[in-house]
Order: structure tokens, then C-alpha cells, then sequence
């Protein structure tokens, strides 16, 4: 199933945490289209044969009359770009000059689609407040995993050098296009409990849960020797035994009587050691194997002794145990309809774009038609 670039929720967070990773994904604000104000007309053409055919160069597509320029594709393309580059810095400059071939067709799809919504919001004399844009905003950073205020919010996004008001008008549109969604299938898109409990009753395997278990660990991690040292290895060989030791000395307190949570809150190098050390439930495969075979081997409240991972070395109390189980219908009612849900309406969005895009006038400049899509078999 096609995505597309409308999906609220999923664009804003994806957005947000853009941002916050320092994505580069700015754009300025002439670039952007508010769903709430007239459209810009099209450029006018050059009599110039030559600034005609530059023109002509700088068009990806034109849709109803309304041209979607290759500079606004570059940027449209940026973040993911951006992304794959951090990520594959050691890779030569082919791949991402190939990456950028397979993504842009998609793109350039987001962006038709993107325009077409535009316009029917703008039939639909669909308007987004302040209020709203902001609201939905500070609903979505207070839900990170680090919440933030609005004025903190604001500051990060000036540091990473992004504006917050091309951040307010990509929420604005995004509003609008759910809006209008929303009007669009009302009445039509619905799941009864006689839906869920077919769904159910169909897919039983969906329900089944693996036994499962619960533990508390600390982690210690050998230091990363100096790589300018005489001998790394036996640098590495020294750190490792140091961070052993340590271990050791720990699991002795601990059997001794101290706390393992407080051992953990001031020892352990895992994110976890915030919360005393505790990973929660998980079933098998999560997990390292050496992790897993000791953590699955102990009793209830017993705890392990000293187990090495390619993590550091690691001391591990089992604190909870479920068995497998079926997750009853009583309780995955509410999730399978909120599923069956979201499926009709993303069968909704495809069959109401893909109408849209046959009565829309879509023009390619010559050279840059878009591939056939291969016949189904």
C-alpha cells in the first residue's frame, strides 16, 4: 500500500524528529505553499528561445496549470538524502546519486499529490488557525521521548538553523488535508465488534504472545583504550579486565545485601540504569544470545552470575515471568478496530488520489515523463 505525505500524525513526527536531529531539512519560506492563502501563479515564459528552454528546465511537472519546479523536488528530496549520506558516508558517490534516481519518482509523486490536495482544500474553503497549528505542535513534542516546552521547542529549531514558521505552515497543510479526509469520508468509514471478532477469529496466530520475561541488569563497559597506545591489543586486553573486576565487586555487594537498583542507577551503562537496571518484559530473539540464554535460565528473583555480550559484561536478575499466551478478543477489540479503521481509510486515500490524478491535467516536460509502471502479472 502507497503512502503519502498527508498522513498527519506520521509526517509531523517524522518531521519533528528531523528537526531535531539536526536534519538540514530547512526550506525558505517563498518555497513553501500555505493551504490557507491563494496560490502563486505560474511563471511567466521568456520570449527568448534560450530562457524559454531554461524554463522549460527547471519544470519537474505541471499540474492543473501550476508548475512543480525541480528546485522544489531537490529540496523535497533533501532530508532523505541528507539522511542516507550520514548514514553511508564511507559508500561511494554512485550510490547516492543511484538513491537519489530510485527516491525521486516517488517524491515528485508526494508533491503532485500534495498540489492536487492544495486545491481542494482551497474548494473546500478549508482554514487552519494559529491555535490549531500550535496546539497540534505542542501536543506532538510533549509526547517525545525528551518532552519539550513550545519556547524550547523553538530553540532547538533555531540552533539546527530550521524556522518554526516553515514548520507552523507544513503542520497547517498537514491539518487541512486530514480535515478535509475527514469530511470527505464521513459516514462511510466505520468497524463494528462483529468486524473485530471476524478479524479475531481469522487470525489467531496475530493474537498469540511467546512466554516472556521480565529482568533488571547492569552493564559494565571496558573503556576504549588510547589508539595511540604502544599496544592496543594489550591496551584492550587491561580495559576489559578492569571492567571485570568491577562487575565482579558489584554481583559481590549485591550478594552481600546492597541494592541492586541503586547499584545500577550509579554503575550501569545502559540506558536502563535510570530506571535501576529494569528492561521490562521481552520474549526470546530480543536479545543477545549470551543475554538471553542466562536471562531465560534463571528463577524467579535469582540472579545470574557475570555474562559476557559484545556489550561489556553484564548482571542479570530475573524480576517477572509470563507465559505464552492468547491475548483474549475482550481485550484486542478496541486496537482491531482502530486498525480496521485505518485501513479503510487508507484504501479511501488511495482510490480518492488515484481519482484526483486521472482528472487532474498532468503535464511532463519532454525528457521527463515518468517510467511505465510494469504490467501485474
Amino acid at each position: 500500500m502507497r503512502s503519502y505525505l498527508f498522513s498527519l500524525r506520521t509526517l509531523v513526527c517524522l518531521t519533528i524528529t528531523l528537526a531535531m536531529l539536526g536534519s538540514g531539512c530547512e526550506r525558505k519560506a517563498s518555497d513553501k505553499t500555505d493551504a490557507n492563502k491563494p496560490e502563486a501563479g505560474s511563471p511567466s515564459v521568456k520570449t527568448e528561445t534560450d530562457a524559454g528552454m531554461a524554463e522549460q528546465n527547471d519544470i519537474a511537472v505541471t499540474v492543473n496549470g501550476k508548475n512543480i519546479t525541480e528546485a522544489e523536488l531537490e529540496q523535497a528530496m533533501k532530508p532523505q538524502l541528507d539522511a542516507v549520506a550520514r548514514q553511508a558516508s564511507s559508500l561511494p558517490p554512485e550510490f547516492m546519486e543511484q538513491y537519489k534516481k530510485q527516491i525521486k519518482p516517488r517524491i515528485l509523486n508526494n508533491l503532485i499529490s500534495e498540489q492536487l490536495l492544495r486545491e481542494k482544500v482551497k474548494e473546500a474553503n478549508i482554514v487552519i488557525s494559529d491555535e490549531e497549528v500550535i496546539n497540534q505542535i505542542t501536543e506532538l513534542i510533549s509526547k517525545q521521548q525528551q518532552p519539550l516546552t513550545l519556547d524550547e521547542f523553538k530553540k532547538k529549531l533555531e540552533e539546527r538553523g530550521l524556522n518554526f514558521e516553515d514548520m507552523k505552515n507544513d503542520v497547517r497543510n498537514r491539518l487541512a488535508y486530514e480535515k478535509l479526509m475527514t469530511s470527505l469520508w464521513e459516514g462511510k468509514i466505520f468497524a463494528t465488534e462483529e468486524d473485530a471478532k471476524k478479524y479475531y477469529d481469522e487470525n489467531p496466530k496475530r493474537f498469540e504472545q511467546p512466554e516472556q520475561i521480565a529482568v533488571s541488569h547492569i552493564l559494565i563497559k571496558p573503556e576504549k583504550p588510547d589508539p595511540n597506545s604502544a599496544d592496543p591489543n594489550e591496551a584492550m586486553k587491561q580495559s576489559k579486565a578492569t571492567a571485570l573486576a568491577k562487575a565482579q565487586d558489584l554481583l559481590k555487594q549485591i550478594n552481600e545485601g546492597a541494592d541492586f537498583a541503586e547499584l545500577a542507577k550509579a554503575n550501569s551503562a545502559c540506558p536502563s540504569a535510570k530506571d535501576g537496571g529494569d528492561l521490562g518484559f521481552f520474549p526470546k530473539g530480543q536479545t543477545t544470545p549470551p543475554f538471553e540464554e542466562a536471562a531465560f535460565a534463571l528463577e524467579m528473583g535469582e540472579l545470574s552470575d557475570i555474562v559476557e555480550t559484545s556489550y561489556g559484561y553484564h548482571i542479570i536478575q530475573k524480576t517477572g515471568h509470563k507465559d505464552a499466551s492468547t491475548i483474549p478478543f475482550e481485550e484486542a477489540k478496541k486496537n482491531i478496530i482502530i486498525q480496521l479503521v485505518q485501513k479503510q481509510q487508507n484504501e479511501f486515500i488511495e482510490d480518492y488520489m488515484d481519482k484526483l490524478k486521472a482528472e487532474a491535467e498532468i503535464v511532463y516536460p519532454p525528457g521527463k515523463e515518468p517510467p511505465s509502471e510494469p504490467n501485474s502479472p
